[in-house]
């Protein structure tokens, strides 16, 4: 943010030819503060957008919602991930919850039974194959709903409405039955979101949110890189001028 008059300037050039020099609008640094979709919330930590559903699917209809966001049921590669998750608040209705101070929503783990003799016996799995996470969750909390016929239950994570609860960490983990319906968390890439909110596509040019609409990035692995900004005269032969937010070079003379 620049001089917005044009400060003109006279100085002697080669061979004696008169030059002048305007001042323009000067690109600034820009903080790119989004990172993620309109109702998504971003951690930087893992680089990625996280968001909650509330309808009430099954785990596998809750697979294919995330599948088509370009993302997944979530996962967790460390505590401090399942923290934030714990510490957001996400606008939740309380209509979808089983009890109004508790929230459940699908994640991406499921729970394998390997012996039902005198007790439940099995182990937690990743639900995607090849998935570099290495977070698991501890020993389940069986739900209401579980069939003795299945050996294969889906991961519910259980944190709580009051904020202390939440800001503590308090949570639970559940293995349902999978055709249970429940809210669900889905987790996808951070991605790059142009000046108007649009996503934007790897490898595009676009102007990233911020303060500059004369910013042109290419975006990379959800990060603007390579910017090039434009800059804008004044428009002549106008004193005052308003200039459009999200339009380069875009401006409105204000003049009677």
């Amino acid at each position: 943010h620049g001089k917005e008059n044009v400060d003109s300037r006279h100085n002697r050039g080669r061979g004696g030819e008169t030059t002048r020099f305007h001042t323009v609008n000067v690109a600034q640094p820009v903080r790119f503060s989004r990172k993620c979709p309109t109702g998504w919330h971003h951690y930087e930590g893992t680089a990625s957008c996280y968001r909650v559903y509330l309808n009430g699917e099954n785990y596998w209809d809750a697979v294919q919602t995330c599948q088509r966001v370009n993302g997944s049921l979530a996962t967790f590669t460390a505590d401090q991930e399942l923290r934030f998750i714990l510490a957001q608040e996400w606008d939740l209705e309380e209509k979808t919850f089983v009890r109004k101070d508790q929230r459940r929503f699908w994640v991406g783990y499921q729970y394998v039974i390997t012996n039902r003799n005198h007790s439940l016996e099995g182990h937690w799995e990743v639900a995607y194959k090849g998935s570099s996470e290495v977070f698991l969750p501890p020993d389940p909390i069986f739900g209401p709903a579980m069939s003795e016929k299945e050996n294969v239950l889906c991961a519910q994570l259980q944190c709580f409405h009051f904020p202390t609860l939440r800001h503590h960490g308090l949570h639970s983990w559940y293995a349902e039955n999978c055709y249970e319906k429940s809210s669900f968390l889905c987790k996808r890439s951070q991605t790059c979101v142009d000046i108007k909110d649009n996503i934007v596509d790897e490898g595009y040019y676009f102007t990233p949110k911020g303060n500059d609409p004369c910013l042109s990035c290419t975006c990379h692995n959800g990060e603007p890189e390579m910017c090039v900004a434009a800059l804008c005269e004044r428009p002549q032969g106008c004193q005052q001028y308003r200039k459009d937010p999200k339009e380069c070079c875009k401006f409105t003379c204000l003049d009677p």
